[in-house]
């Protein structure tokens, strides 16, 4: 009787370790999934990722994909609502402001797309110097371009098409002048080639040349009176922006202390 009653708690206590064990599996599991950071490359600092173009990665990722799925369709419906309420707010804007139609906007995001990759893989940011905020165009160049020169490495990057363009948050501002400080942050998914080369070997450090769905996040400032380049973040940051739509005052508000009021 002794020994069956010692079975019995060895045997809640196996399950209860082997329960532990496997939230622990799926806690770390979860966190490698939503905490992958490419080696820095880019336009931003940011490389496409190769860890999932094997077969077997690509397993992985169909599994954690599988697991997560109420987390995605969480973000998804959080992204979802965001990227309303900035299409709603641009278009009242719109009707004050050309400058905030969404078609503009798009055309401006895309035409700044190609040409900050281009001068990415030229390794001339100078050409890009009125595209982007003057902050960040010297954190690009000093920061990330003449870091790799040093280290001897040099970014390849082709841009083959942009495949998706939407806005996912927009707050208006009025920063020393109306609408000056606006701004919208923009997701851009384009299939590219992305990696790290070796200067003399040519050897790939990082990244591969294949060609594949990059998404990053693009914000965009409203800089003398022109939308510019202020800084570009990896797609995992869309809910944290989605979730500050809840922290926008209503965008007729914004415009009290100017002719519209």
């Amino acid at each position: 009787m002794i020994r069956l009653k010692n079975i019995s708690q060895m045997r809640k206590h196996l399950s209860k370790y082997l329960r532990i064990g496997s939230q622990k599996v799926l806690a770390m599991m979860f966190l490698v999934y939503i905490t992958m950071e490419p080696v820095l490359a880019g336009p931003g600092g940011h490389i496409a990722e190769a860890a999932f173009e094997t077969f077997w990665g690509r397993v992985v990722l169909g599994i954690l994909t599988v697991i997560f799925l109420p987390w995605i369709l969480y973000v998804y419906t959080y992204e979802y609502l965001a990227t309303r309420r900035a299409r709603k707010d641009l278009r009242y804007m719109a009707t004050l402001d050309s400058r905030f139609e969404w078609f503009n906007i798009k055309e401006r995001a895309t035409d700044c797309f190609y040409r900050v990759h281009n001068s990415w893989s030229d390794e001339q940011m100078s050409q890009t110097a009125g595209w982007m905020t003057s902050w960040y165009w010297l954190n690009q160049q000093f920061v990330f371009l003449n870091r790799w020169k040093r280290e001897g490495l040099i970014n390849i990057c082709n841009v083959k098409k942009i495949t998706k363009i939407k806005p996912l948050f927009f707050v208006h501002r009025n920063d020393e002048a109306e609408h000056e400080g606006s701004v919208v942050v923009v997701v851009i998914e384009a299939k590219m080639q992305d990696y790290l080369q070796d200067r003399e070997t040519k050897k790939i450090v990082e990244g591969s040349k294949k060609y594949k769905e990059v998404e990053r996040l693009w914000s965009f400032t409203l800089d003398d009176g022109a939308w510019k380049v202020s800084n570009i973040e990896e797609s995992g940051l869309s809910l944290e922006y989605a979730k500050l739509v809840n922290d926008i005052p209503e965008i007729e508000t914004t415009l009290a202390h100017y002719k519209y009021n």
